[in-house]
């Protein structure tokens, strides 16, 4: 009972948490544009998809060292 109770308002406070932000942007779209802040939010945003990339691409290289170092270890028992 307390559980889903928690559950409502929670998904009551995630909602309006969602749609505020929506709200207020919808007062003055250009403003970003104006001021030219824009290129600022882009450059950052980016950044962080160049960060994600670049982690990714560094885990697939690990994994596969690892992954031919395991297929070595595989075949030196084999003989």
């Amino acid at each position: 009972m307390k559980f889903s109770k928690i559950s409502h308002i929670f998904t009551i406070i995630l909602c309006m948490a969602i749609s505020l932000p929506a709200t207020w942007a919808q007062g003055n779209r250009d403003y970003m544009r104006e001021t030219g802040k824009i290129y600022v939010v882009v450059g950052v945003i980016l950044l962080i998809f160049l960060g994600i990339v670049w982690q990714l691409v560094r885990l697939d290289r690990s994994l596969t060292k690892i992954e031919h170092q395991l297929n070595d270890d595989k075949n030196e028992w084999k003989n």
